[in-house]
């Protein structure tokens, strides 16, 4: 690792990193405006419940959508959704082009995802997907729309939906995922629905601030025990029974233990690994993040219904890369929130199994910085016996370190504070708040969930046999089963808030 010469503000208008963080602290700003009365915010569309044979009687938009705020009734359906569109094609787009990406194309691929999402946001709300059998802000569609069976999938019919749909693209229609691939981003769009969720974490701060408090330091113990195992153990298995070199062990241990494809690349660029090695760890990081996604949040459902908490950080430790994660926390919200529902006629605020995922996922990114400081010096020292040729500033760390996180703290640290200082604004902020944190939030996570499926590829484990087969005992064999200990160990017996 040669000595360079950044600055600290190096990459802040050219890392899709640093863009996750501008792009969240500006929604969350425009957010912050209602605080004045100001609705900037209201105009997004925002999907309704509906059901399949009277949409055909009778077709309107009005059946399929409506905009967020009531500010914006007059806003025909449609128009809320093309305004949608225009925003963030053009606030995304400004974000491509400084990220140096082909603009003509990505405007394209960015056309295309949106509307393939929406059209899956739209479908996964039809009553016999999405309807539970319950009471939800005062209405039971269920008996509304007199079905006969339903899935009650909550909103997790949705994200599914989606997932399947970038699937289908990635897998069976290889042309036209090539075509719009320049727009399939899903980790810039998880890191910034990931600082929108700042804000409701700040929400929680108000609502319990005992319960959320107790959640992060849970998160961080957790994340802390789990990884000093998970890297170890991970490390001296491809060396001991797969015969990995130290490079190799190295960047898969650091994939599968902290964050996925970031950590192996940040793995692979400490210790000078050869290119091919963290681009064949990403891809398989990507294609098994596939499976734990549709297998973890079902299972984790049905085998432990009554501990959700548990479920969601033992989501955050097991999945890799920060999209795929977010995206099985947020099945797994959905779907313990309606399972409860259905069960109990109780319902869990929404948002703490997901916070849950996301806070132990947040504190094991913060590692990459740290780790990969560490190993590049053990490597340069007793790897590469380099010591006294070259020099590791330890501004490295800074430069690993995960951005979007920061604008993820300080969402969350300055929404509290201005409901702390300003008790009397609180009902003005959170009507922009809980719009930001709520649709806002919800896109970014459905453009994840096509986006995510559009990149994957399962043709691609082909002649990966060998280290296929060691992340695949890594991952169910290793993680997992110490991830949900570690999880059990510090969250059992917590729950989330009662939505009211």
């Amino acid at each position: 690792m040669k000595q360079i010469n950044k600055k600290w503000y190096s990459g802040m208008l050219h890392t899709e990193d640093w863009w996750s963080a501008w792009l969240g602290l500006f929604f969350f700003v425009l957010g912050l405006l209602s605080i004045w009365g100001l609705d900037a915010v209201g105009w997004i569309a925002k999907p309704k419940a509906w059901e399949f044979s009277r949409l055909v009687n009778d077709f309107s938009w009005s059946q399929l959508l409506k905009t967020t705020s009531k500010s914006y009734h007059s806003l025909h359906p449609f128009i809320s959704l093309m305004v949608t569109y225009l925003v963030f094609l053009t606030l995304t787009s400004i974000g491509a082009y400084y990220q140096k990406l082909n603009l003509k194309k990505y405007v394209i691929g960015f056309t295309a995802i949106f509307f393939l999402t929406w059209t899956a946001w739209i479908i996964g709300h039809e009553a016999h997907l999405s309807a539970v059998d319950a009471v939800v802000k005062k209405h039971n569609y269920y008996k509304e729309f007199n079905l006969s069976w339903g899935l009650q999938l909550g909103g997790g019919a949705s994200y599914m939906l989606a997932l399947l749909i970038g699937l289908i693209i990635g897998n069976f229609f290889k042309k036209f995922a090539q075509k719009i691939s320049e727009a399939s981003k899903p980790e810039w769009f998880i890191k910034t629905g990931i600082v929108l969720l700042g804000i409701k974490l700040g929400m929680m701060v108000l609502k319990s601030a005992g319960k959320t408090f107790e959640l992060t330091l849970a998160g961080a113990a957790a994340a802390f025990v789990a990884y000093l195992l998970f890297w170890p153990i991970v490390y001296y298995i491809g060396r001991k029974y797969f015969k990995l070199n130290r490079s190799s062990a190295a960047v898969l241990s650091s994939g599968i233990s902290i964050c996925g494809v970031s950590a192996s690349i940040a793995t692979a660029g400490a210790i000078k690994a050869k290119p091919l090695i963290p681009i064949a760890v990403s891809t398989l990081i990507l294609v098994f993040a596939m499976f734990e996604l549709l297998i973890l949040p079902p299972l984790y459902t049905n085998l432990a219904p009554n501990d959700p908490i548990v479920n969601g950080a033992a989501m955050g430790m097991t999945v890799k890369t920060d999209g795929a994660d977010a995206a099985a926390g947020a099945i797994l919200d959905e779907l313990m929130v309606s399972k409860h529902l259905k069960q109990t006629d109780e319902k869990w605020e929404e948002g703490w199994i997901l916070s849950a995922a996301i806070l132990t996922k947040v504190w094991i990114d913060i590692f990459i910085g740290i780790w990969s400081f560490v190993l590049a010096v053990v490597w340069i020292k007793n790897v590469d016996n380099k010591e006294g040729k070259e020099k590791i500033p330890k501004s490295e760390i800074w430069f690993r370190f995960p951005k979007f996180v920061l604008a993820y703290l300080l969402v969350w640290v300055l929404y509290m504070l201005i409901m702390y200082f300003f008790p009397d604004v609180i009902h003005n902020a959170k009507i922009g708040g809980n719009i930001v944190q709520g649709s806002f939030r919800k896109l970014m996570f459905m453009l994840t969930f096509l986006s995510i499926g559009v990149i994957t590829d399962f043709s691609k484990l082909k002649g990966m046999g060998r280290l296929a087969l060691l992340y695949a005992i890594a991952l169910f064999v290793i993680i997992a089963p110490i991830a949900y200990f570690v999880a059990y160990l510090f969250h059992h017996g917590m729950l989330p808030a009662l939505a009211h």
